[in-house]
């Protein structure tokens, strides 16, 4: 949620800027701001340096430079720039990042929450408030500390980090100095350096908004702080200690964030599942093993995840069980500090996420450390908090996912939790011989033909309200993973079920021409799910089914190939194209849903 870039060199400031936002809209895109520290502004006002400042409502992946200059004054060698899923506030240009104090001298963005916001604010009632947010009450405690303590910019920065409480990043900057100061505490921030170290700065909530320019990464940790004034030094909030950082360069494929002729990222990105499986397939095996060693010997593993990244855990305990004949605990993230009670150093974790910065798995990975649990990460962000603060990580390999809507880094965690299951059951080359298997047939799935004939299902769909999923084995799951791609892509209200619980309860809801997605995988399931389905269908519903056979109960029918065990990879695949249409169809944009985002770090 939000994201934030700010650079300062011998570029043009705000442009890079603007280029930057647009590659982290995914992170939020209900408004959009920009504050450039102008070097020879048009006005005499502010004699020296003053902000210039763009605040806009709405999506800025379509603005180019030419509106942004309008109201940028002057040239301009620093800015800070901000797109924002809004928490504390309406989505209105007051409430926009950045906000400014009352002096109109020092400029702050942020990501998080402040917790404390309410009371910081009744602390500063001199000062005069623009906006209803709570990151409003940052630059205004950072001018209050500099006046009444007499601190210097920098200091005051430090003294209010340390005041905030909750998961937050901001970035700060001073008209007067020129220095622009990060704090970390919680939520991912990211120092990007110029070859020579002397020239260019970024800072960042995601490495993909400056990696068009270096590749030399500084990791900011929690309750870190980094100050650019000319070259750039890293402190401990908490002591004042300075740190000593050293350079990591990113070595990642991060994929095209380009649409590259599609209507919208999310159709591409569903369509770079025909080769994203093979690059998630390609894991070391030895790697592989010696995770798939520790599940064997944990006294009890857990996986852990978030939405989507939740219900591929869900597989993933039903794949250990099938294949490896072994016994894992998938948790919400956010419950898993119920299970804290039996922890032992003995206990392994294996979380799952795509950006690596989802808040509740941090906060999971926190509790397992406490009880010195090993935690290992399947992970499609390189850098990412989640992989630095494992004991070990599986990059999934998909590339940057743009949509928030999520698509090959789901199939590709599959792959994975796949491989490690079938390398737990000692035979790990069978199961890469299965998804290789799997990822041709996904492959000769994705072509023109197939996208139309679901296309003309979603032209059936495009005026019901509301959808069931139901599922068995390995695919119940997947039947509330499909749920979250209609709910979250085209606004259905959806609901997923297990196919034996339909008689306790959710047949009283099938009314007549109600949807009903069966999916049907040619396994020990399959008859009981024909039941079900037709047990829906007498009560009036109308039955799409996916699976790799026809069948008579079946009024439309997605073909799947027959992958056995690989089942759930391609058997979402038809819901998330399904999904995409029926929101074209509704003139939903797919890329951004409404109400949220893809990063989540806030709880």
């Amino acid at each position: 949620m939000c994201g934030i870039i700010a650079y300062a060199g011998n570029k043009p400031a705000a442009s890079v800027v603007l280029e930057g936002l647009k590659k982290l809209e995914y992170r939020g895109y209900d408004s959009w701001g920009i504050v450039a520290l102008a070097d020879n502004p048009e006005s005499a006002e502010n004699a020296g340096r003053s902000f210039s400042v763009i605040k806009r409502v709405g999506k800025i992946g379509e603005i180019n430079w030419d509106y942004v200059s309008e109201a940028i004054r002057g040239e301009s060698h620093v800015a800070v720039g901000h797109t924002r899923w809004s928490t504390h506030g309406g989505v209105t240009e007051q409430n926009a990042h950045p906000h400014l104090d009352c002096s109109g001298k020092i400029a702050v963005v942020h990501n998080g929450i402040v917790d404390n916001h309410q009371e910081i604010r009744s602390g500063l009632g001199s000062h005069k408030f623009l906006s209803k947010t709570d990151t409003e009450v940052i630059p205004h405690l950072i001018e209050e500390i500099m006046s009444k303590e007499s601190l210097d910019f920098v200091a005051a920065v430090r003294r209010a980090a340390n005041t905030l409480k909750g998961r937050s990043a901001f970035v700060a900057v001073n008209s007067e100095t020129g220095q622009m100061a990060a704090a970390r505490k919680g939520a991912p921030l990211i120092m990007g350096m110029h070859e020579n170290s002397n020239e260019e700065f970024f800072i960042a909530s995601d490495v993909t908004a400056f990696l068009d320019y270096t590749n030399k990464v500084m990791y900011l940790d929690d309750n870190e702080m980094a100050v650019v004034d000319g070259k750039v030094a890293f402190f401990n909030l908490m002591s004042g200690n300075e740190l000593v950082k050293r350079i990591v360069e990113i070595h990642w494929h991060h994929g095209s964030t380009e649409k590259e002729g599609y209507d919208h990222f999310l159709i591409k990105e569903i369509m770079e599942q025909k080769s994203t499986l093979s690059r998630a397939i390609n894991q070391d095996d030895a790697k592989l093993l010696a995770v798939a060693n520790e599940v064997k010997n944990a006294f009890g593993t857990f996986l852990v995840g978030c939405g989507t990244a939740g219900k591929t855990c869900v597989v993933g305990e039903y794949l250990f069980s099938k294949i490896a004949r072994k016994h894992i605990n998938s948790v919400v993230a956010s419950e898993f500090a119920n299970y804290q009670h039996y922890l032992t150093p003995k206990t392994l974790m294996i979380a799952v996420s795509q950006s690596g910065e989802t808040a509740d798995v941090l906060e999971a990975i926190d509790v397992a450390k406490s009880k010195s649990v090993r935690v290992v990460s399947l992970l499609n962000v390189f850098g990412s908090t989640m992989m630095r603060v494992s004991d070990d990580f599986f990059m999934v390999n998909a590339g940057a996912e743009r949509a928030v809507v999520s698509t090959k880094a789901t199939t590709a965690q599959l792959a994975v939790l796949t491989l490690l299951a079938y390398a737990t059951a000692g035979k790990l080359q069978e199961g890469k011989l299965l998804l290789m298997n799997a990822a041709s047939a996904v492959n000769d799935m994705l072509n023109p033909r197939y996208e139309e004939h679901i296309k003309k299902l979603a032209l059936q769909l495009v005026d019901k309200k509301d959808a069931f999923i139901i599922g068995r084995g390995l695919n119940y799951p997947i039947a509330l993973e499909a749920a979250i791609k209609l709910q979250e892509t085209c606004y259905t209200h959806a609901q997923g079920f297990a196919g034996g619980e339909l008689k306790h309860g959710p047949l009283a809801l099938i009314e007549d021409g109600t949807a009903c997605i069966a999916i049907v995988a040619n396994d020990e399931t399959k008859q009981d799910m024909i039941s079900n389905a037709a047990e829906v269908k007498a009560r009036g519903g109308y039955i799409i089914g996916i699976a790799p056979e026809n069948n008579e109960v079946f009024d439309y029918w997605l073909k799947v190939p027959d992958v056995g065990n690989a089942s759930p990879i391609v058997s979402i695949i038809p819901v998330q194209i399904l999904a995409y249409h029926i929101a074209v169809l509704r003139g939903i944009n797919p890329d951004y849903p409404r109400n949220l985002a893809k990063v989540i770090t806030t709880k």
